[in-house]
């Protein structure tokens, strides 16, 4: 049983009411608001590179769409993405990897996605040396490759 006021009305109506007047006006704010923020595309990616035989690690830069020799691969990255520091953190690359044979042939060794956060996931394994992407940044200490 609903509760009347003077004019007959059930006292919730009038919050009824006002809910749905503003229903049109939330529901527009939440469709135009994105789900995630843009990813930002950066022009270098940072990798890290084991060799196993020294057991030493090092950190390179390389440009999007330059291809740079670690040991017998050739590494390049074709994006490098990660989102705005208002977002949670996730770096994402799309990265090519090819291994010079003894007999000078270049074989595909991997093509994919490589993610920060998750180093293991999709990193290059090789016999002798180990890649995985470690972040992607807008610029480099590292001069970028020559305009051809």
């Amino acid at each position: 049983m609903t509760a009347k006021n003077q004019t007959g009305e059930s006292r919730f109506r009038g919050r009824t009411l006002a809910i749905l007047a503003a229903a049109p006006v939330a529901a527009a704010l939440v469709a135009g608001a994105p789900a995630h923020a843009e990813k930002i595309t950066n022009p270098v990616a940072v990798f890290a590179g084991l060799d196993k035989i020294t057991g030493r690690i090092i950190s390179f830069d390389v440009y999007v769409d330059e291809t740079v020799r670690f040991g017998a691969l050739q590494v390049t990255p074709r994006v490098c993405y990660t989102r705005p520091p208002t977002e949670e953190p996730r770096t994402d690359a799309f990265i090519e990897v090819d291994e010079i044979t003894l007999n000078r042939k270049v074989q595909r060794i991997f093509m994919g996605w490589m993610f920060a956060a998750s180093p293991g996931l999709n990193a290059v394994d090789h016999a002798v040396y180990d890649v995985w992407l470690t972040d992607c940044k807008m610029s480099s200490p590292v001069p970028p490759p020559a305009k051809r």
